[in-house]
């Protein structure tokens, strides 16, 4: 009797409320992925973002300044610049060298920072899970207000 009160056919019978309740639905989770994004609640955030060492290194990278979160602005510069002043090749060269130093710089900070990273985590976790460098590496080229998860510590401060 139970289960014939539960039983629901495998295609729906109004086609246009069930499009209407999946939608609904679907804008519910979103809302939940976006506010859990903005507070650091992570029983609602993307799985890609779960996890207590992708915490810790989403706030070990929020709390320094790296190289890597102004890079696409330089590479738009380094467009604008070598577009407008096509006429000029010796500036063009300058400018195209000063961008190549600029990847050097963040290749080497990315680098820095994920040492440091890996000697933090395996002092508090014992290891280190599998992606979570790289995580912490494209976390750290993204500008830091256009980050999601948003960050949940300041610059300097410790990492929770």
């Amino acid at each position: 009797m139970q289960q014939a009160q539960n039983q629901r056919p495998l295609v729906p019978t109004d086609r246009k409320l069930a499009r209407a309740a999946e939608r609904a639905q679907r804008l519910e989770a979103q809302n939940r992925m976006r506010l859990a994004n903005e507070t650091g609640d992570e029983r609602f955030m993307a799985a890609r973002d779960q996890g207590q060492q992708k915490r810790f290194a989403r706030d070990f990278v929020d709390r320094r300044f790296m190289v890597g979160e102004y890079l696409m602005f330089a590479v738009f510069a380094f467009l604008i610049v070598s577009l407008s002043l096509s006429k000029f090749p010796q500036v063009t060269v300058y400018v195209t060298f000063a961008l190549w130093i600029l990847v050097g710089l963040v290749a080497v900070d990315s680098f820095i920072m994920s040492r440091m990273l890996k000697k933090a985590l395996v002092a508090r976790f014992g290891s280190v899970e599998r992606g979570v460098m790289y995580y912490a590496i494209m976390r750290g080229m993204q500008f830091r207000k256009m980050r999601l998860p948003k960050p949940q510590v300041r610059r300097g401060e410790a990492p929770r």
